[in-house]
C-alpha cells in the first residue's frame, strides 16, 4: 500500500510544486547541523526536517540547535522547520540526507511523495542496515531514483571543525560528473573546498570502511598500543580498503586522495571520532550497550562491520581488520585476543 501511494499519489503534498532550487536538510544531529551551516553560507533559506518538536521550539527560541553543535548560531528567519518529512521533500528540489544510516529507514518509513526529478545528496556515511545496501543503491531499488540524480558528499570532515570554520576538503561523487561539478560550485566557500568525482560506489564504501577501521584504532588505543602500531594499522587499513574498492568496481582511483585515505586518517586518529571513542571504550571493558548509551551518538562502524562481512561473502576479499572488528562486536572475542590474531596478517 505504501509503495502504491508513493507511485500513484495519496499524499496531501502531491500537487505541491517545489521551490525551484530550494534545499531541504533531513536530520538534526551534529553532521546535519554542520551541513546546514555549509548550505546557508551560499543559500538564502533552507527547509530543515527535525523529528522532535521540542528541539524545533528551542532552536527557534535560541537560534541554536539545542542538542548538537549548540555553539553555532543560525538566523532562524532563514530556516523553515518542519516535523513532516513529506513536506520537506515535496517543497524542495535538493534533498540532503544527513541522518545516521541506522535511522534512515525509520525517517522515511512514511514517505508518500514522489522523488521524481529531485536531486538527492547523501551526507551520510554508512550502509542501510537489514538491506545491506549503500544509500544510492537503496534509493535506486526502493524508489527508482536515477543514479544521475544522486550525489554523495564525503571526505575528512568532523562536524565540530566545520562548526569552527576550519578549512575542510570534501568530495562530491555522482555518476554524472557534470552534476557533481554543479554541486561543488553551489556549496564551495572560503572554508569548504569541494572536488567532483564519478566514483560513487568507491566513495560510499570508503565511508563505511573507515568507520570500521576507526573502531579498530580505538580498540588498539584502549589496549595501550602506541603510535608506532597505530601507523601500521592505518597503512594496513588503507591497503585493505584499496582491495575492497577494487573488487567492487574498476573505476580508476588514487587511494591516497582525501576522500579515501584522508577520511580514514582523520577518523582513525582524531579525538572527535565517535567510532574511535566507541572502540576505546570497548577495550576498556565497556559492554557494547553501555558504550552506546554513554556516547549518546551513533558509532556507524558497529553496523558497518556486520554489513561488510555480509557483502564480503560475495566479494571474497581478505579483510583481516574488518574481520577483527566483527569478531569483537558480534562474536564476543576479547579485544586483546582479537587484535593479537589480527597482527599475524600485518606485513603480508
Amino acid at each position: 500500500m505504501k509503495l502504491f501511494k508513493w507511485l500513484f499519489g495519496g499524499s496531501k503534498y502531491k500537487n505541491v510544486r517545489d521551490r525551484g532550487k530550494g534545499v531541504a536538510i533531513i536530520g538534526s544531529g551534529s553532521w546535519a547541523t554542520a551541513v546546514a551551516k555549509i548550505v546557508l553560507a551560499k543559500e538564502d533559506e533552507i527547509t530543515w526536517y527535525m523529528r522532535r518538536q521540542e528541539a524545533i521550539d528551542a532552536f527557534r527560541r535560541t537560534g541554536r540547535n539545542p542538542d548538537y553543535l549548540s555553539q553555532v548560531p543560525f538566523d532562524v528567519d532563514c530556516i523553515h522547520f518542519t516535523r513532516d518529512v513529506n513536506e520537506a521533500i515535496a517543497t524542495c528540489h535538493t534533498i540532503i540526507f544527513a541522518t545516521p544510516s541506522p535511522y534512515l529507514k525509520p525517517t522515511i518509513k512514511d514517505l508518500d511523495v514522489s522523488l521524481k526529478g529531485k536531486l538527492l545528496v547523501f551526507a551520510t556515511k554508512g550502509i542501510v542496515p537489514d538491506e545491506n545496501l549503500i544509500l544510492t543503491d537503496y534509493f535506486e531499488q526502493e524508489f527508482q531514483v536515477r543514479p544521475s540524480n544522486m550525489c554523495v558528499l564525503s571526505g575528512p570532515s568532523h562536524a565540530e571543525e566545520v562548526a569552527m570554520d576550519r578549512i575542510t576538503y570534501l568530495t562530491v561523487a555522482c555518476t554524472d560528473l557534470h552534476m557533481a561539478e554543479k554541486i561543488c560550485e553551489r556549496l564551495q566557500s572560503d572554508v569548504v573546498r569541494l572536488t567532483p568525482s564519478n566514483d560513487v560506489r568507491g566513495v560510499e564504501l570508503a565511508g563505511v570502511l573507515k568507520n570500521i577501521y576507526s573502531v579498530a584504532a580505538g580498540v588498539c588505543h584502549g589496549l595501550g598500543y602506541g603510535d608506532n602500531f597505530q601507523a601500521v594499522l592505518m597503512s594496513t587499513a588503507a591497503r585493505e580498503m584499496q582491495r575492497v574498492l577494487a573488487a567492487v568496481n574498476g573505476v580508476p582511483r588514487n587511494i591516497c586522495d582525501s576522500v579515501y585515505l584522508g577520511d580514514l586518517l582523520v577518523t582513525g586518529y582524531s579525538n572527535f571520532s565517535r567510532n574511535r571513542q566507541f572502540g576505546t571504550m570497548l577495550a576498556q571493558g565497556y559492554s557494547i550497550k553501555a558504550a552506546q548509551t554513554e556516547m549518546k551518538m551513533v558509532a556507524e562502524g558497529y553496523f558497518g562491520a556486520a554489513c561488510m562481512m555480509k557483502m564480503n561473502e560475495t566479494l571474497r576479499v581478505p579483510t583481516p581488520i574488518v574481520d577483527t572488528v566483527y569478531n569483537i562486536l558480534y562474536r564476543k572475542v576479547p579485544p586483546r585476543e582479537a587484535v593479537e590474531r589480527m597482527t599475524q596478517f600485518f606485513g603480508k
